[in-house]
């Protein structure tokens, strides 16, 4: 009788190794090497706390620029926050402290984070007994690199987690957590889209009153950090050109294809992506389950973004674990590490700007859909099964 080898827990091990060591090694240099602090991404947002302390505009280029290169930036272009102004208020803290010294808090706070996000989510998810895909989450090579970063795509990724967990029990805290991915929501637009739609048909007007009170909570404390924040936003999108540049998404892919000045073109996949999903909503609407059926939503919201960067792929954990842990396909979880394997081998290599991110999103999206059809038929095999014994 031929055994068949199963490779997966290997190549697992592997590439969760790989991306626990890179970023243990990158915490242990950080406080120590101030040209590798002031390469990632987390400069701006000290940069941004040094204008908020001094009541200066959080979105004056020539004065970022200053900030930044006298911390030790040495790169052809500064950094700006792309963030909405609803991000001012965690970056003030940053700029009563010198950039060496909160670099490492910083990122121990979004790596924090993740664990956090990890442990809520595997207990929502129900694993098997004695699984430890959960290293699947902590090791997830997008959201240890938004760490490495000082990124806050974490912030997204514990808001939806939060919503995931709290949706049934305390609906307003669910619809508060919100607010933290309300930092980024060109990431979430079909999401939003079906949550308004939930919210009508379920009336679970509890989130919404939630959702609003943060949102609310936040301007006002964004009012009192900066209170001409909102027109100085608006004016760094009007001059600063950022919308047109390329990002690993398909809807920046397409509209340099086709014509780099149309900016509306990398919203088009977005509104393809509303319409499914809306139609997705209205199918399931009677049996509707945010722990199960927000999966394939936020991967699509992912894969349609108008712009979007590879940390910011962390949201796709919450999808990722949920497959993972209902799939026994040794080979889909094979095939898994070696998704994790690219990736950390494309970080290293590529810059942020690189079109060697495109297959990312897709990849994700057709692993969960196989993987749940996988974990549906060895369901309907089982139940077959115990009808015939």
């Amino acid at each position: 009788m031929k055994v068949e080898r199963d490779f997966s827990v290997p190549l697992i091990a592997v590439a969760c190794t790989l991306a626990a060591i890179y970023t243990a090694l990158f915490l242990c240099v950080l406080p120590f090497d101030r040209e590798i602090m002031a390469r990632r991404d987390y400069i701006v947002y000290w940069a941004t706390g040094q204008q908020l302390i001094h009541h200066g505009n959080p979105y004056d280029p020539a004065a970022l620029n200053r900030i930044e290169r006298n911390a030790g930036f040495q790169g052809g272009k500064s950094y700006y926050m792309r963030n909405t102004p609803w991000a001012l208020p965690l970056a003030l803290p940053l700029g009563f402290f010198a950039a060496q010294t909160a670099a490492l808090p910083w990122c121990l706070l979004m790596l924090g984070l993740l664990v956090v996000s990890v442990r809520m989510l595997w207990k929502v998810l129900g694993p098997p007994p004695r699984s430890r895909l959960d290293w699947l989450g902590y090791c997830f090579p997008p959201a240890l690199y938004c760490v490495d970063l000082g990124q806050t795509s974490i912030l997204l990724l514990f808001g939806l987690v939060l919503f995931l967990r709290l949706h049934n029990s305390r609906p307003f805290a669910a619809g508060a957590a919100l607010w933290l991915c309300a930092l980024k929501p060109h990431l979430f637009l079909p999401f939003v889209l079906v949550l308004l739609m939930w919210i009508v048909v379920s009336r679970s007007y509890r989130i919404l009153a939630g959702a609003l009170l943060a949102l609310g909570a936040g301007a006002a404390a964004t009012a009192c950090v900066d209170p001409a924040a909102w027109t100085q936003y608006a004016y760094y999108m009007r001059t600063s050109g950022i919308t047109r540049e390329f990002t690993a998404t398909i809807g920046a892919a397409l509209r340099d294809s086709i014509n780099p000045f149309a900016e509306w073109l990398a919203f088009l996949p977005c509104i393809l992506g509303c319409i499914w999903a809306a139609a997705y909503f209205l199918a399931r609407r009677s049996t509707w389950n945010w722990i199960d059926h927000g999966n394939p939503l936020i991967l699509v919201s992912l894969l349609v973004a108008p712009f979007g960067w590879i940390f910011d792929h962390s949201l796709a954990i919450p999808a990722v674990l949920f497959a993972a842990s209902r799939t026994s396909s040794r080979v889909l979880l094979s095939i898994l590490a070696l998704i994790f394997m690219g990736i950390e081998v494309e970080v290293i290599h590529f810059d942020l700007h690189s079109a060697a991110y495109l297959w990312i999103a897709p990849a994700w999206l057709i692993w969960y859909l196989i993987a749940r059809a996988s974990a549906t038929q060895q369901r309907s095999t089982i139940a077959t099964t115990e009808l015939m014994t």
